[in-house]
């Protein structure tokens, strides 16, 4: 028999605990575990007037902005949205069913005001990195650091020639902080080369084409992981360019020494960190042993003999090349300082048999030799022992933590604009990551049965 629609009266009074309706496996349980907030709070409060009507809770906002970085929520509109309607995303926001949700604009009122001058997103993340030393989910001894590609959010086809691009007298905040850092290492200072196209929207994001189609603006975001857990360390803003990654990776390690007092035992890293320079700051000044690539552009493709089929005698200072004769160097530097020249004699070549493969055109050769020649020795050595192959595997790490951010939080395309918005959005999802990845090792405690 069909059964028929009860029509009821609703009930004056009813039950209701958003308690027993978020599910115990819901991955905010898990995540509300590892939030903190109340040492920001005591941060911010100076930032707040003593008079007037109360605020917003900043900690609410924080909370829903965790929330959307998890979940891949981008728009703060939508945001809104789904925590009006989410009871979970209530549950975490300690909303309660009546309680009501900001504006949007209220985030982009606080994040270009008290959250940025307090350096409020910094400080959450380094508080979730705290908790994940304390949960002992770092190592502390195997660093690995990367860099990706984000698309910033100008349009390709708006760009200005960049020798053609000026900026206007009503600048918006995007150019003005452009203008800001022009003179910052891991920004305008970078590079010297004009780039290609400037965007009018915003003019930090650098024209690239490293993906190998179409060229496009971005930001470079710079991850330093514990390989331990895929922990992230330190998460830095630049612009998309080889020198500003470089001196992002220092930076992280140098801040993450001072916050957390560790320092890496090694360092892993692709060839992008693998410039002379760059592993002599490791070794000599850091004392890190750099599982790094070499950068190395000294293999010839005409047959001749490249520099690595000549043996160099450390006790001697001397080049020792197939034929069984020396170059010597007379100290003399080259390259700006950097480079010393080792000849070979005239003599030793005119009468050597394998003239014809080593200088052919040269009355005698010659082989440069860094002067930190011997950082990029050693990181050679490491690349063929056991502990390179391991690392090479290890490294692979951080690309992982770069696919979950751009295919899981959807964090391809920058919402915000400037170096501070690329640099707030890089934060929050860094910390995401954290979060999640503490509610992945460290599960909810099942009650035991009485």
């Amino acid at each position: 028999m069909m059964g028929h629609r009860q029509v009821e009266q609703a009930a004056l009074f009813y039950g209701f605990s958003l308690e027993r309706h978020v599910p115990a496996d819901h991955l905010l349980r898990s995540i509300d575990r590892f939030v903190d907030l109340g040492e920001l709070r005591r941060e911010l409060a100076p930032f707040y007037s003593m008079i007037g009507r109360p605020s917003i809770d900043p900690e609410l906002m924080i909370r829903m902005l965790l929330v959307g970085y998890c979940f891949g929520i981008r728009s703060e509109r939508r945001l809104c949205e789904e925590v009006h309607l989410n009871l979970a995303y209530r549950w975490f926001c300690r909303l309660g069913l009546d309680g009501d949700v900001p504006d949007h604009s209220t985030f982009s009122k606080n994040r270009h005001g008290r959250f940025r001058d307090s350096d409020l997103l910094r400080r959450l993340f380094e508080t979730v990195l705290r908790r994940c030393l304390d949960e002992g989910l770092v190592g502390g001894e195997n660093f690995a650091v990367d860099a990706s590609l984000i698309k910033a959010d100008a349009n390709r086809q708006k760009g200005i020639e960049g020798d053609k691009w000026v900026a206007p007298q009503a600048a918006d905040r995007a150019v003005r902080e452009y203008l800001a850092v022009l003179d910052d290492a891991a920004f305008g200072a970078a590079s010297e080369v004009t780039p290609k196209f400037i965007s009018p929207a915003d003019p930090a994001a650098r024209w690239t084409g490293a993906h190998g189609g179409q060229a496009f603006f971005a930001y470079a975001t710079n991850y330093l992981i514990d390989t331990d857990h895929a922990i992230i360390m330190d998460v830095e803003a630049t612009t998309a360019i080889r020198q500003a990654e470089v001196l992002a990776a220092k930076r992280m390690i140098v801040r993450t020494t001072e916050s957390q007092a560790l320092q890496p035992r090694r360092l892993l890293g692709d060839s992008a960190y693998g410039s002379a320079e760059t592993l002599s700051w490791l070794v000599s000044e850091r004392g890190i042993e750099p599982h790094v690539t070499v950068f190395d552009k000294s293999a010839r493709k005409d047959g001749t003999f490249s520099r690595e089929d000549f043996k160099y005698d450390p006790a001697g200072d001397v080049y020792v090349c197939p034929g069984g004769k020396t170059l010597t160097t007379t100290g003399t530097r080259v390259n700006d300082g950097a480079t010393l020249l080792y000849r070979a004699s005239k003599i030793d070549c005119d009468g050597c048999a394998l003239k014809p493969r080593c200088c052919p055109k040269e009355v005698a050769r010659k082989v440069p030799r860094s002067i930190h020649e011997g950082a990029r020795d050693m990181a050679r050595a490491i690349a063929k022992s056991w502990e390179g192959r391991v690392s090479r595997r290890l490294r692979k790490k951080v690309e992982m933590l770069f696919a979950h951010l751009k295919r899981i939080l959807k964090l391809d395309r920058l919402r915000l604009r400037g170096p501070t918005g690329a640099r707030d959005e890089f934060l929050l999802a860094a910390t995401a990551q954290n979060l999640r990845k503490l509610a992945k090792l460290i599960p909810i405690p099942t009650p035991k049965p009485a």
